[in-house]
């Protein structure tokens, strides 16, 4: 996605946000979803390096160089996330925005109206307002899925033209739980 369209946009977002709620529901929710698929084709396409570092329970680290079309495979935590942007779901989650002067972000956040129904526990969006249009630099995701014999929480950090992670913690019934975090970086600038 261009940069002046995905500028305009978030200007529109963040122009929108600031009318009543009703008009707010109207508007919809910040979609993140098609940035996520935006930023995986970039990946395809581009000819950096490609890293994965996988940590577990902070005492190992493995770091692994990844081949493009493998990509979106690692990336897939995030693609395959419920889009939570579609009218289905604006009833069930609540916005809100505020602008974070010390980080000079506008953030939009959003949580279920009943936590216990939604996998999404958390979604944030953060943009950086800049004279020739607005950046979205990081999308926060925080998920729980809770079965009978198991729990697993997924934090997720998506540093745009940069780097994800994914911190997994799973907890099976009687046993203790067990982190894990993987970081793919394609841009250490």
């Amino acid at each position: 996605m261009k940069k002046t369209s995905l500028g305009l946009t978030v200007s529109l977002l963040l122009l929108l946000s600031c009318k009543s709620s009703k008009e707010n529901e109207e508007a919809g929710f910040f979609p993140i979803l098609p940035i996520l698929q935006s930023q995986v084709a970039k990946v395809d396409t581009t000819l950096n390096s490609i890293r994965q570092y996988v940590f577990a329970d902070s005492s190992h680290v493995d770091t692994i160089f990844v081949h493009r079309n493998q990509f979106r495979a690692l990336a897939q935590d995030f693609l395959s996330l419920p889009d939570i942007a579609t009218e289905d779901y604006q009833d069930r989650y609540k916005e809100t925005t505020q602008f974070d002067e010390t980080l000079n972000r506008a953030i939009f956040t959003y949580v279920p109206v009943n936590a216990d129904k939604e996998i999404i526990q958390r979604q944030e969006v953060l943009i950086k307002p800049e004279g020739s249009g607005d950046q979205i630099t990081s999308i926060i995701v925080n998920t729980v899925n809770n079965t009978k014999d198991s729990a697993i929480q997924r934090r997720m950090l998506w540093q745009v033209d940069k780097s994800f992670q994914v911190t997994t913690t799973r907890q099976l019934v009687g046993q203790p739980a067990v982190t894990t975090t993987v970081k793919v970086v394609w841009d250490e600038e």
